[in-house]
């Protein structure tokens, strides 16, 4: 018997997303389990992408994001994908209750006390407000050689 069987992975470009996509893929495939995509595009056109650039066109942006996402996961695994517009955390949340699903997968991307004080994290909001089961990853960095 699986542990999960609907798995939801927030997908925003970011390294750290693309660890926890890599991870929910894995367990996807362990757990015989269906994967859904989603990402978020914002509501007000004006806001900045990941790394501070601003798509010409977000929805555009955030649909090439999703199909490289899926392009990415092992042809064995169930995989659908999911565009939003809106609130991330909002989106995350709702699709995730309404979808039934049994575990959330994101990157969390470590930003700082003060960061996180003006702007809040999505990460942090889903993991306190959702019902779900939240698995937050990191992209990691490459060490750089002590020797150098």
């Amino acid at each position: 018997m699986s542990l999960y069987r609907n798995i939801l992975v927030a997908v925003d470009g970011s390294p750290d997303a693309e660890a926890a996509l890599r991870h929910a893929a894995a367990l996807a495939r362990d757990q015989n389990a269906r994967l859904t995509l989603l990402s978020v595009a914002p509501a007000a056109a004006s806001t900045a992408g990941v790394g501070g650039a601003t798509p010409a066109d977000p929805l555009e942006f955030h649909a090439k994001m999703l199909r490289e996402a899926a392009a990415s996961v092992p042809d064995d695994a169930s995989v659908s994908t999911l565009l939003e517009r809106g609130d991330a955390a909002d989106a995350i949340l709702a699709t995730a209750a309404k979808g039934s699903h049994d575990l959330i997968v994101m990157g969390s991307h470590g930003h700082s006390r003060f960061h996180r004080a003006l702007l809040g994290s999505v990460s942090e909001r889903v993991l306190k407000a959702s019902e779900t089961p939240v698995l937050l990853m990191r992209g990691g960095k490459v060490a750089s050689d002590p020797g150098t």
